[in-house]
């Protein structure tokens, strides 16, 4: 018999990729909302934020609290750190990327009387290109 907690039906990627599904996260990231206050603020049926909010818990993103006869939904980052882990190993190349944009500043300030086309550039893969 395991002890550890059974792993989500939906990955945070999936669930994520939705936009209506972003905006239910960032809805929920402050405070603790039943279905109904939810529902009011997308353009669909109650059902179908239900539907979304499902595909959220089954991934983790957001838990549930029975409060009465009321279901309140609040938002659970922890989910969050896999995502961030992944984006993390991509970073390295939008830093290259800004490196290069800060030597580019740096060198028109520097270089009076060249324009910005006439300075050169170099790419993620170390080519100058014009």
């Amino acid at each position: 018999m395991s002890l550890e907690a059974p792993s989500p039906k939906h990955d945070v990627f999936q669930a994520i990729a939705d936009p209506t599904r972003r905006g239910l996260l960032h809805l929920l990231a402050d405070k603790e909302m039943p279905v109904t206050v939810i529902s009011g603020h997308f353009p669909m049926t109650r059902t179908a934020v239900s539907k979304h909010l499902r595909i959220l818990a089954d991934a983790g993103l957001v838990k549930e609290r029975k409060v009465g006869r009321e279901t309140r939904y609040r938002l659970d980052t922890d989910p969050l750190l896999e995502l961030k882990r992944w984006l993390a190993f991509y970073e390295r190349y939008w830093e290259n990327k800004l490196d290069v944009l800060k030597r580019y500043v740096e060198s028109d300030e520097s270089e009076e009387g060249k324009t910005p086309t006439a300075l050169r550039l170099t790419d993620m893969n170390g080519q100058s290109s014009k």
